[in-house]
């Protein structure tokens, strides 16, 4: 008996130990569709405003803003010199809801079968037939889906818009508001215009 308690202790502390490899995906594809009537082949000086257009912008506003413009001066645009009026006008909006992420689950089993430990003086335990069982658990666990819309328009004219949308945990790297945003914009501009009414996902 003392044995056979062995045989199942260990067992039991390799089901401890490789409970914490449960894996499951900690980053997922942001989703990107956008609408444009032309090639969006102009360049010129672009401010981001949000999409209100009123209040005082938060600190998260900002954050998301930044990266937008970020991604608009890489695409060649340039910001308008101070009291001139822009060309192009990006007004900017996000949302934040709860989300639910897939379940983790663990690829690793362990098999005990057929073989057996030995202890004392010449003595051992065999373990006949065969014990499988999953290692790690599984459950719905939170995140949060963020969704990031820009518009660009020239005066009154809209020539471009698009939006953005990703789920993330949040317990996994990269997931404070500056690296969600970066994400996003990235994803959202990636080339730009795209093709309109089309959804990508991008890594």
């Amino acid at each position: 008996m003392r044995r056979i308690t062995i045989v199942t202790g260990l067992a039991l502390g390799l089901s401890a130990t490789l409970a914490g490899c449960a894996t499951g995906p900690s980053r997922f594809p942001v989703q990107a569709t956008r609408f444009h009537f032309d090639a969006m082949a102009d360049r010129g000086t672009i401010a981001v405003e949000p999409l209100t257009g009123s209040g005082t912008a938060s600190i998260e506003y900002k954050t998301y803003a930044a990266a937008v413009q970020t991604e608009l001066l890489r695409l060649g645009y340039t910001n308008p010199a101070p009291g001139q009026t822009p060309q192009f006008l990006a007004t900017v909006s996000f949302s934040r809801a709860p989300g639910v992420l897939p379940p983790r689950q663990s690829p690793v089993s362990i098999g005990l079968g057929g073989g057996g430990i030995s202890g004392g003086r010449g003595g051992g335990v065999g373990l006949g037939g065969g014990v499988s069982f999953p290692v790690g658990g599984s459950g719905a666990r939170e995140g949060i889906v963020t969704e990031l819309s820009v518009r660009i328009r020239r005066g009154p004219d809209a020539l471009w818009e698009g939006q953005a949308q990703s789920l993330t945990d949040l317990t996994a790297p990269e997931s404070d508001t500056p690296a969600i945003a970066a994400r996003l914009a990235r994803a959202l501009f990636t080339g730009f215009p795209g093709d309109s009414g089309r959804t990508i996902e991008v890594p």
